[in-house]
């Protein structure tokens, strides 16, 4: 079934000529455009000077008064800023972004990066934990991360406490990649400002928020799914029932990525989001050799799958054809009969089956039964109403 999401070559391909750095940055930063609206405008505007110059149509269409793209002088600063703090800007038309986040479906249109970035796509996996690990924990986690170096694998983390902090340390040598809640340039938590430093000299930091930008808890949800999603498996290593390391894992499940725990005690609070997940179907891990025996197998299969699938569309029959039937009057069925009263009372659908709780769009659209293209342009209208909010992980709630 079309979703409506737009497939990584037509979200990346046709930009690079008539995109600058200011533009993205102003379109990107407008107000209430997230990264898949933006990849969206991209799509049905052509490059991302047409979409600024719609964009304040589309709002007034949405009945938002007096809206204004992100200033210039704005966008500006923001480049001033990421030079000063040494980082560069990496757009997603770049060929340094990295190819496995750009298949995601709101992958960040700009990344800031201080260090290296070969690291994003040296065979990156995702090392993540509980903040207030056990000893037990961290040695695991060690063990684990420089495992996992030795055999040709770049650690990805989000610079945390506990399981974080050990990974990265551990994977000094071999290379690691911190992804940044706040700018590339704001350490968090203060204490790891040495090790961001070396990170940034043997390995990368990377953020989509603006440098300078202070952490803020809506700001690490989102950062997870760019752990995920630059990750080709995330191994979690103690975790609460209730914590970010598990809103990561479901990031990475939604991505189509390898998910994997290592077991700890049943009585220890710490291990239960890991058992959890395990009991749910993760792969349990003990070592970083089981994690590349894993990813190996996981590889084979998919191989087998892709070869099997051409081999099943090479022997296909062609299909029957059939003579056309009458040309007379035919009813529009691509849209249900609910839905010709126009794009307002096709909003007012999507507000009735939406609720603060995350609903995930995929399934939106299904229930409404409509195109996803219909779904896509009243999306968009409520977003820029403020009516509903983009969630990570392809979600929405209402506002």
């Amino acid at each position: 079934m079309d979703t409506g999401h737009i497939s990584s070559g037509t979200r990346f391909g046709r930009q690079t000529s008539d995109a600058d750095d200011l533009d993205v940055l102003r379109l990107i930063r407008s107000r209430r455009v997230g990264p898949t609206t933006f990849h969206r405008l991209l799509a049905e505007h052509g490059n991302v000077r047409q979409a600024l110059l719609a964009l304040p149509d589309l709002a007034a269409a949405a009945g938002v008064k007096d809206y204004r793209p992100c200033p210039e002088g704005v966008a500006a600063a923001e480049l001033a800023a990421g030079r000063k703090a040494g980082a560069r800007l990496i757009r997603f038309d770049s060929p340094d972004y990295p190819q496995a986040l750009r298949e995601i479906d709101d992958a960040p249109p700009v990344l800031w990066l201080r260090g290296s970035p070969e690291w994003l796509s040296r065979k990156p996996v995702a090392v993540i934990g509980a903040r207030n690990a056990s000893s037990l924990g961290l040695r695991m986690t060690r063990a684990m991360a420089s495992g996992l170096g030795e055999a040709g694998f770049t650690v990805v983390a989000g610079l945390a406490r506990g399981v974080d902090t050990a990974a990265h340390n551990a994977a000094l040598p071999t290379g690691t990649v911190a992804v940044m809640a706040g700018g590339v340039n704001v350490i968090y938590p203060p204490e790891n400002a040495v090790l961001a430093a070396q990170i940034a000299e043997k390995g990368a930091l990377i953020s989509e928020q603006p440098p300078g930008t202070e952490p803020a808890a809506r700001h690490f949800p989102t950062r997870n799914r760019i752990i995920s999603g630059l990750s080709r498996a995330v191994v979690v290593i103690e975790a609460a029932h209730r914590s970010g390391s598990l809103i990561t894992a479901r990031n990475a499940l939604d991505q189509g990525r390898d998910v994997m725990a290592v077991p700890g005690h049943p009585m220890d609070a710490r291990a239960a989001g890991c058992n959890m997940l395990i009991r749910d179907g993760a792969v349990l891990v003990r070592n970083a050799g089981d994690v590349v025996e894993a990813m190996t197998v996981a590889n084979d299969l998919t191989s087998s799958t892709a070869s099997e699938s051409r081999d099943n569309i090479a022997n296909d029959p062609p299909a029957p054809t059939t003579s056309p039937g009458p040309r007379g009057p035919q009813p529009d069925t691509r849209i249900p009969a609910a839905d010709r009263g126009g794009p307002v009372q096709l909003e007012a659908r999507i507000l009735s089956r939406l609720s603060p709780s995350p609903t995930d769009e995929n399934d939106l659209i299904r229930d409404l039964g409509i195109p996803a293209a219909s779904a896509a342009a009243a999306i968009l209208s409520l977003e820029l109403q403020g009516r509903l909010t983009r969630l990570a992980g392809g979600r929405l709630a209402l506002s």
